[in-house]
């Protein structure tokens, strides 16, 4: 039983958190070295590099990126932006081109005219047609009221 109540006191639930505790902090700290000694070695590394070696990287870095532009198109979108903007020979056949369009809507527009015309007088004859006729269904019945009084 000694042996039993001895151990109770050595394994507590105190004790067992301190230790532990204290083995978390020895980790954190090794780990804590670690990293900034990681580090400093990373730091140390990059000056030592030549800066031939770098530059030579740069440069490289630079030709890749130069080559993988299309410059052949680039040229080409150049070369068709300059047509565009200097193309004032093919405005002579725009201006044909405008006088015909021109030319053709004064056509119509003397066309409209005379079919107006025509229309406007076709109209008026219809309309005296119309009156006439209202006139006559009138007259016929006057006439035929006239008669129904006189009937009755």
């Amino acid at each position: 039983m000694e042996t039993q109540q001895s151990w109770r006191l050595r394994l507590s639930f105190k004790n067992a958190t301190i230790a532990l505790n204290i083995f978390n902090l020895l980790v954190a700290l090794f780990l804590l070295q670690w990293f900034l000694s990681s580090a400093s070695s990373r730091t140390k590394s990059s000056p030592n590099q030549p800066n031939s070696v770098r530059l030579d990287y740069i440069k490289e870095a630079e030709d890749m990126r130069i080559a993988m532009q299309p410059f052949k198109l680039i040229k080409r979108v150049k070369e068709i932006q300059q047509e565009a903007y200097s193309e004032p020979e093919t405005i002579q056949p725009k201006d044909a081109k405008q006088t015909a369009a021109v030319d053709l809507s004064k056509r119509l527009q003397d066309f409209r005219t005379l079919n107006d015309a025509s229309s406007l007088k076709a109209l008026e004859e219809w309309r005296k047609r119309k009156m006439e006729r209202a006139r006559q269904r009138e007259l016929e019945k006057n006439g035929t009221q006239v008669t129904k009084g006189e009937t009755i």
